[in-house]
């Protein structure tokens, strides 16, 4: 970080992430976090004894207080005041809208009309009380608490800790709101009978289905549980207007897909999470935001399907740190004797794997729909010190929408690179029938390679072929060049 890419900051370590003092510091850890298990007395002997030099140790006391100074924190120190709420809702809600991803619209189910909707059902997923949340460090708890009681703690003790939590922005409420003149009517999912008869009765069903995800552990599928697919089967039978809105911290397979005519992804959401998703499902708000990784249609397309696991005995002991968090994580850091997962799809990562392999997908990198359709048209690459890669979106739909146009080149042969890569996107807002040219310019260096004989980043010659559309599967416009 600090030699190849002249990162001029400090590095500090993930809590509990430090496993040793002299090692460490010598390869660029400036701050351990939590504490000072290894970064305390045993970093003082490692000086003492001459593993580290004191012109070591002022290198990270300069790059922290450097970071210190350019930030302008010694200057101008944290005040003390009383946050703004009222507006981090509205930030809040208004990222959230720009992120839900349309995946499905058969029919044009949406937008729900609130002239012409008389009953919707809303089903599972406590959207009668909130939307989830991630849990550990990506967890903020809601005033007051959260509204769906957590489960009771299991045999594990960091249940304690690291437990589902819902934010205090219902769905069900949002949606009413907006459909004044419709019954909107909510059924736990329970049971799913009951379920299936008030999807029938009603003119749209939307079905809140979540995963709930967390640091600390990993999901041993990326199917949902039995029950929430089974839920979501049995509305969609009853009733062929079926939304399904997915609550997730990463991709879903979908047996019942095919089935439903819409889906969202909605992530976690955030704290005006349903006032989001109400304008988004009505209208009154355009889907614009697209998938940063791909969905695939089974484990089995993963490049690692089976999770490696730690051995048993590796894992800290909560009852002997006596309850306590801070001795927990100091077992942590220095209870985790170490073990090997072996990432052997090397270059392809992510959606790489799924191009490389040729595995068909469910939803690809990059994609998302918009209530609009967009037309590309005139790719021009330019070549020099930048690639200026040119053209045109054009709105053919009736509503105004927003686009967001990807670049991908596939290198030379020779660079032994997998099909393609992103370099370069740009966001475009269109009028109904509007039509706008694009600019994107691109370092050369989004085209390199690293060259393990040099130690260094180099441009492969030959031909490229520098494609552009909506998604990493949907690239309608591409043009060969030649880089010396």
């Amino acid at each position: 970080m600090k030699k190849a890419f002249h990162f001029q900051g400090f590095v500090l370590s993930d809590w509990g992430g430090t496993h040793s003092a002299a090692k460490a510091s010598h390869a660029g850890l400036d701050q351990e976090q939590p504490d000072k298990y290894f970064f305390g007395e045993m970093l003082k002997k490692a000086v003492e004894s001459g593993d580290v030099s004191e012109d070591e140790i002022n290198d990270h006391v300069h790059l922290i207080l450097r970071t210190i100074f350019a930030t302008g924190l010694f200057d101008h120190p944290v005040v003390k005041q009383v946050p703004d709420v009222e507006t981090g809702y509205e930030i809040a809600q208004s990222i959230a809208e720009k992120n839900i991803v349309l995946l499905k619209n058969e029919h044009a189910v949406r937008p729900l009309q609130a002239a012409t909707l008389h009953s919707v059902a809303v089903i599972g997923g406590h959207a009668d009380l909130g939307v989830l949340t991630g849990s550990g460090s990506a967890q903020v708890d809601p005033p007051g608490g959260t509204p769906v009681p957590p489960p009771p703690p299991g045999k594990n003790p960091m249940d304690a800790f690291l437990r589902p939590a819902w934010l205090r922005s219902s769905p069900l409420r949002a949606l009413t709101t907006e459909l004044p003149a419709a019954k909107v009517s909510y059924i736990s999912g329970d049971d799913v009978d009951a379920a299936a008869a008030a999807a029938k009765q009603a003119d749209v069903a939307i079905v809140f289905a979540y995963q709930w995800e967390s640091e600390g552990f990993d999901l041993p599928t990326l199917d949902l549980a039995p029950a929430p697919n089974k839920l979501i089967e049995a509305v969609a039978a009853a009733n062929p207007k079926t939304i399904v809105v997915l609550e997730t911290g990463s991709p879903a397979t979908m047996p019942w897909a095919d089935k439903v005519a819409g889906i969202v992804e909605a992530w976690y959401p955030g704290i005006r999470g349903a006032e989001a998703l109400a304008n988004l499902l009505t209208g009154h708000v355009n889907f614009t935001g697209k998938l940063a990784i791909t969905f695939p249609k089974s484990d089995a397309d993963l490049p690692h399907p089976k999770l490696v696991t730690p051995p048993p005995t590796s894992e800290p002991n909560f009852s002997a740190a006596g309850g306590d968090v801070s001795n927990f994580m100091s077992m942590m850091a220095k209870g985790l004797p170490p073990f090997q997962t072996y990432y052997d799809e090397k270059l392809k990562v992510g959606y790489k794997w799924y191009d490389a392999e040729k595995k068909p997908v469910l939803f690809p990198f990059g994609f998302g729909r918009s209530y609009t359709t967009y037309a590309y048209s005139g790719l021009k690459v330019e070549t020099g010190d930048t690639l200026n890669v040119t053209f045109s979106v054009r709105n053919v739909g009736k509503r105004s929408g927003t686009e967001i146009a990807e670049v991908y080149p596939s290198l030379p042969d020779s660079a032994g690179e997998p099909p393609k890569r992103l370099i370069g996107w740009a966001r475009v807002e269109l009028k109904p029938g509007e039509s706008k040219t694009v600019s994107v310019p691109v370092d050369r260096d989004r085209l390199t390679i690293f060259d393990e004989d040099s130690d260094g980043w180099k441009l492969v010659p030959g031909s490229y072929n520098v494609r552009v559309g909506g998604s990493s599967q949907d690239l309608p416009l591409h043009q060969g060049i030649n880089l010396p």
